[in-house]
């Protein structure tokens, strides 16, 4: 547990030394703000002795001026303190964002498959929100009551060494509750930022899904689903107030056993004339003084709790490997030719096998279409050519090179994909066709458009190609966003082309349009087509018919129908009338 701990805090101080000047700043004004606490603890002394008990009240006018000076000099320090150590704090965290961020975009897809994308989020946003409340909570308290405590402590030790035992005599009674109730707040906090990410989740499909739920009316259930998780949330989250509560009371209690103890030994020696009443009250003052820090400082080790909870989910982030990385040395295709080889390929998602000894080729500017059941094989093998996912048995060859072997970012670049989904992002109509290729010009843009027989539409919107399309493209029809992304394929200008099931979810006139912008796209270029609706596909040289895993028939259209087979079975059942 304490390993944990240590490991942990450590990884978060790393993240500090970026802003070591300023913390290092903060620290010395937290030293000026404590040592004026100690200041004034020490004058208590003088003021009664030397002006109240002996009437010398020419020191009187002295005292203002003593205290503006002291409250003015706090005052800058602690505005110095505070400011450089907050901005530590926040800069610290959004350090922290931005690594689980981008590490996270470098995940493979098998990782998004595990992970649900709300938990991901609240990962993010919620978790990392705590470390940045916390993060700048934890230096700016923990950083002057120390100082604080430290220099109080002396001074009692300083002055009366005895009656600092008497006092003392509490505080290793204090730290017990306090380590216990921190355990519970980190556990409390990690299980309800658990919570938090369920809640998320929640909110993202409802959402995304928010025309299904007003198409069947399911309002008041997905409300429901929420106030459940929100209760949940609640559930845990008020177990770590409630912990968090007990703190300052405890502190209180026990401190209380620490000054009567002090008053009643210091009462006694005042009587016996070994101490006067102003050395009484100045150490008194620097005890009650104490115990104000130590008390601020459990509540402090409880937010450090709360922070190593949240810091632990957004560490495990930080701590998942990529399934899908570079090769030592990798090749760097500029732009490949297009000679595509599945050979032997099998694949399995845990026990499940997808692929099994999958086996085609394509040669540059072929139409090869990958066609059969539901569930068949068919994404999942242009997800290998696309290295989505690793295979684990077999090869698959680029212009006979093992993909393997090739770098990442030149893959990407010779293969463009033209999704059912249709993403597109919340940006403008020329933003997205330039998504692939952020430097193309504008007239770039507008010839990708034209051949995708989008530049008629775009050209109606309000503001043409600085038109912001909304959420996931929301403002455009189904054929308008596919013609969006066919422009985002055409401007990319790769090699290799992978469309799946580009048109399943397009009206019949949008489909015809698309088809026009889909066949100026395939021009030159070897394309892999998935596809439900054999209509799409009848003029691909290749056409690959898979069930279970496995290639059960190739050839072209008129082929496969005098086979007689499977091809010829799915063909009959969609033009059965």
């Amino acid at each position: 547990m304490a390993q944990t701990f240590f490991k942990t805090y450590k990884r978060l101080l790393t993240y500090s030394k970026a802003y070591a000047f300023r913390i290092g700043l903060a620290m010395v004004a937290s030293i000026l703000v404590a040592g004026t606490d100690v200041f004034l603890a020490k004058m208590v002394q003088p003021f009664v002795d030397d002006i109240i008990q002996t009437r010398n009240w020419s020191l009187v006018h002295l005292i203002p001026v003593i205290i503006i000076g002291i409250y003015a000099v706090r005052g800058v320090a602690r505005f110095i303190q505070e400011y450089f150590i907050r901005t530590s704090g926040q800069l610290v965290v959004q350090d922290i964002r931005n690594d689980v961020f981008s590490h996270s975009l470098g995940l493979s897809m098998k990782f998004y498959t595990n992970v649900p994308i709300g938990n991901l989020i609240s990962r993010i946003v919620s978790d990392a929100g705590i470390l940045q409340r916390s993060a700048a909570q934890v230096l700016v308290e923990g950083v002057r009551e120390s100082f604080a405590l430290i220099g109080l402590i002396c001074l009692a030790f300083y002055t009366d060494w005895k009656l600092a035992c008497v006092a003392f005599l509490v505080l290793p009674v204090a730290i017990i509750p306090g380590t216990f109730i921190g355990r519970k707040i980190k556990n409390y906090t990690r299980k309800g930022q658990a919570e938090m990410g369920i809640i998320t989740s929640v909110l993202q499909e409802a959402y995304s899904g928010i025309k299904i739920i007003k198409s069947f009316a399911t309002e008041k259930q997905e409300a429901e689903k929420f106030f459940q998780k929100n209760n949940n949330f609640y559930h845990f989250i008020r177990k770590v107030l409630k912990y968090d509560s007990a703190t300052a009371p405890i502190v209180e209690i026990l401190a209380s056993f620490g000054i009567a103890g002090v008053l009643w030994y210091g009462l006694n020696r005042v009587m016996e004339g070994a101490i006067s009443v102003g050395y009484l009250f100045s150490f008194l003052t620097a005890i009650v003084m104490m115990y104000n820090p130590l008390k601020r400082l459990t509540k402090v080790f409880n937010r450090i709790q709360e922070s190593l909870g949240a810091a632990e989910r957004v560490f495990e982030i930080l701590d998942e490997v990529p399934d899908v990385v570079d090769c030592d040395n990798p090749i760097i295709i500029d732009r490949a030719k297009g000679n595509v080889v599945f050979k032997n390929v099998s694949f399995s998602y845990e026990k499940d096998k997808v692929l099994d000894d999958f086996t085609v080729s394509a040669i540059p500017g072929e139409i090869v279409a990958l066609v059969g059941p539901s569930g068949s094989g068919k994404t999942t093998a242009v997800g290998l050519l696309s290295r989505f996912y690793d295979l684990q048995e077999g090869a698959i060859y680029i212009d006979d090179i093992d993909i393997r072997k090739v770098s990442l970012a030149s893959l990407k670049k010779n293969i463009a994909l033209v999704d059912q989904e249709s993403f597109l992002f919340n940006e403008t109509v020329a933003n997205n066709i330039r998504y692939g290729n952020p430097e193309a010009s504008l007239e770039a843009v507008q010839n990708a458009a034209k051949m995708a027989y989008a530049d008629e539409f775009i050209y109606g919107l309000p503001n043409g190609y600085e038109e912001v399309i909304g959420d996931r493209g929301v403002r455009l029809s189904g054929g308008q966003r596919q013609r969006i992304c066919i422009a985002r394929a055409l401007l990319v200008d790769a090699p290799i082309l992978v469309l799946d099931e580009a048109t399943s979810a397009l009206d019949t006139e949008s489909e015809n349009i698309v088809q026009k912008a889909l066949y100026n796209l395939m021009k030159n270029r070897t394309t892999f087509v998935i596809a439900h609706r054999l209509s799409t596909i009848l003029n691909a040289h290749k056409i690959i018919v898979m069930e279970n895993g496995k290639v059960q028939e190739s050839g072209k259209h008129l082929e496969l129908l005098e086979q007689n087979g499977l091809y010829a079975k799915l063909y009959s059942m969609q033009f059965e009338s």
